[in-house]
């Protein structure tokens, strides 16, 4: 939301009500989202405060890379960076720098949307310790200037339940101030994301060729990263898919034969590796008896370790490659059976790190990109403060 600068304080206060209200009334009819309707009256939020309300300086930046921005479900989100924004508050001088999503903006209603998440000294006290957001356009840059609105900052869905893939501020926006402005934190009990297994897709006709084309247990073509155009579609979030669609059955079929090729196995693979960007993944089961391939509609990981354990991975996708990848050594599980009921369990091992990677491969994430993530991350070793053991013959990589 943008407010005019003339407003003068009881039309400008009256304004930022106004969103405030229109905001919750816009949680309460969401069955499916953040907030239940019987917790939206605890919705908090600072006073409005004019003097949140600063004019910034702009600076543009040109030939900018897309980059990965880690979100709090332990996934990410491509974006670029846009512009730097100077100024001043409280007779201070700051910096923030304000993003565009390289997903949305292929949405001509989402072209001109530009994200500014912030993190400050209120949060984990007076606001949501995982940082506050507030949206801004390219058409509110004037004459190399915009107004960024404190009183209009509004906390991530992850403030209110668990399941979203809500965007961690970068480093680079930490104010070292308090901004007593916009959206409290939220005092109530986390919830747990509700499912809408209605909510996917059928196979477009697209997908329809790629399942037909061949028997069913003909093997399919396994995208490759050195071609462009099958690169493209491997690093596209995938969506949720209809749990009853009929041709699910055989695509599985060729998805087992395609990962149990005797000249390319895996333990994984995923749709997107066959040019389908629907959520469905097969995982070779070590952690059950016989280690049998099975199939997942919509798998979503809930929780993740901060237990990290190192493993060697490749990829189907990724020709004459193989790394030294971070994983959490126990995840948590939730997708929907073929019956149409929620599920969850808990994995963990290498069986754990098989069903990071594919799902992983459903919102882009290739595994070179969890190797260039660790990089920028500190990490403790605990080899010498515990040992582990194992029986013999049952090794695994």
């Amino acid at each position: 939301m943008t407010v005019s600068i003339k407003a003068n304080a009881q039309d400008y206060q009256a304004l930022i009500l106004k969103d405030r209200q229109e905001k919750a009334l816009s949680l309460s009819k969401s069955k499916f989202g953040p907030l239940p309707a019987d917790q939206v009256q605890f919705l908090d939020y600072f006073p409005v405060d004019k003097a949140y309300q600063v004019t910034a300086d702009v600076t543009l930046l040109i030939g900018e890379e897309t980059f990965k921005m880690p979100t709090y479900d332990g996934t990410s989100n491509p974006y670029k960076r846009y512009a730097i924004l100077n100024f001043t508050l409280n007779n201070k001088p700051y910096q923030l720098t304000v993003y565009q999503s390289a997903a949305l903006f292929q949405n001509p209603q989402y072209k001109n949307h530009l994200f500014l998440p912030f993190l400050d000294l209120t949060n984990g006290q007076e606001s949501y310790s995982g940082g506050r957001y507030i949206d801004l356009s390219t058409e509110d840059i004037i004459n190399g200037k915009a107004t960024i609105d404190f009183n209009t900052a509004y906390n991530p869905y992850c403030a209110y339940s668990n399941g979203y893939r809500c965007p961690v501020p970068p480093q680079e926006n930490i104010l070292e101030t308090k901004i007593m402005a916009g959206e409290k934190a939220f005092h109530k009990q986390k919830n747990e994301r509700p499912v809408d297994i209605q909510a996917g897709q059928n196979f477009s006709a697209d997908d329809l060729k790629i399942i037909n084309n061949g028997t069913e247990t003909e093997k399919l073509r396994v995208l490759q990263i050195t071609n462009e155009k099958d690169l493209t579609v491997l690093t596209t979030t995938s969506v949720d898919l209809k749990f009853d669609d009929p041709s699910i059955a055989i695509l599985e079929k060729r998805m087992f034969s395609t990962v149990q090729d005797p000249e390319h196995t895996g333990v994984g693979i995923a749709a997107p590796q066959i040019g389908i960007n629907k959520n469905l993944i097969v995982v070779q089961r070590f952690d059950k008896v016989g280690e049998p391939f099975e199939s997942y509609i919509n798998p979503k990981i809930i929780w993740r370790s901060k237990f990290i354990r190192k493993g060697v991975e490749g990829c189907l996708s990724i020709p004459d490659r193989r790394e030294e990848v971070l994983r959490s050594n126990t995840i948590r599980l939730q997708y929907i059976s073929k019956e149409g009921k929620i599920k969850e369990e808990n994995i963990e091992g290498f069986t754990a790190v098989i069903f990071q990677h594919e799902v992983d491969h459903l919102y882009g994430i290739l595994y070179p990109d969890r190797v260039e993530e660790a990089q920028k991350e500190e990490f403790e070793p605990l080899s010498d403060k515990m040992q582990f053991y194992i029986k013999p013959n049952t090794l695994r990589p």
